[in-house]
């Protein structure tokens, strides 16, 4: 079965880094249950091959399992945690970096009726489904490259583009296939997505990014909820914590100054919003980050 094989290429190659030797593959193991993680998403597929996760975007939470996989088409602020795994039987997972300019020279070389056609409509930036057998066994084809160095130059893109086909296919296609199309409306989204984060200090108008996105502003609204599951007021919110977070684990005493550098105007509406998100107030998460028990890791895969 591709899930057992799946199991023990991972729990043969894991790296404390979670790196591996083929770029933009991602190899985890985790042995314990631990407190939810945030971080940004990235583009990305993440299978789960033991154990359980649990991730949140705003107010949606998705969990998956053994054999399940979850498309990430937009880099998100997710909150994310292992919720099945113990010593002895830790959770497994895998995740691949999922490349815009791989995807649509996929686009352009499928032939007429290879794909299913895209009604175009923004889709949400996260997705989970069950992994058919063909899926699998071409993630599996690849790990088996880390024991194959002298193969991996030459099949590793082969076996990647096969992964992005099956997912393009599949269940969670036409998400994928967004990531490919430059008009698309989640191409659009992702652009307003990049600008926020890059702009995240400072007030802004939902008119001005709308029309950086190239749509009405009521399109806009629709579209952004769709993908991200927040508003873009929320969105940014969720980028200042998550920086502010990682800017208090080296400074966890200077914690006005912190949230005047992520853009607050307020120091108590600071506290209130991120033990709001984090479940503590930001002096005593900051220690708790830094004494262990807390993490600033990633929440993918």
């Amino acid at each position: 079965m591709p899930l057992d094989e799946l199991r023990d290429l991972l729990e043969r190659h894991v790296r404390l880094d979670l790196t591996t030797a083929i770029e933009g593959v991602r190899v985890c193991r985790i042995d314990h249950t631990a407190s939810p993680v945030s971080s940004m998403s990235g583009k990305v597929l993440a299978v789960i091959a033991r154990g359980g996760k649990r991730l949140a975007l705003g107010d949606q939470v998705y969990e998956y399992g053994p054999g399940q996989y979850l498309v990430a088409s937009v880099d998100l602020p997710v909150t994310g945690h292992v919720i099945e795994a113990a010593p002895g039987h830790p959770a497994l997972g895998f995740g691949m970096t999922l490349d815009p300019a791989a995807i649509a020279e996929l686009l352009l070389s499928a032939g007429p009726g290879d794909l299913p056609r895209s009604p175009g409509t923004a889709r949400p930036g996260i997705a989970v489904s069950n992994a058919p057998d063909e899926l699998l066994d071409a993630i599996v084809r690849l790990l088996r490259l880390l024991d194959r160095p002298q193969d991996r130059r030459t099949l590793a893109p082969l076996f990647k583009r096969e992964i992005l086909w099956r997912l393009m296919t599949g269940e969670q296609g036409e998400a994928v296939r967004q990531i490919g199309l430059a008009d698309s409306s989640l191409s659009h989204i992702a652009r307003a997505v990049q600008w926020i984060r890059e702009n995240y200090t400072r007030p802004f108008r939902v008119e001005e990014v709308a029309q950086l996105s190239a749509m009405s502003v009521s399109a806009f609204h629709r579209n952004f909820q769709a993908v991200t599951a927040m508003s873009p007021i929320q969105f940014q919110k969720h980028i200042r914590l998550q920086t502010a977070r990682l800017l208090l684990t080296n400074s966890p005493n200077e914690i006005t100054r912190v949230a005047h550098r992520v853009g607050y105007d307020s120091p108590s509406q600071f506290s209130r919003e991120y033990r709001r998100l984090f479940g503590a107030p930001p002096s005593i998460d900051a220690l708790r980050i830094r004494a262990g028990s807390g993490s600033t890791g990633a929440a993918l895969p």
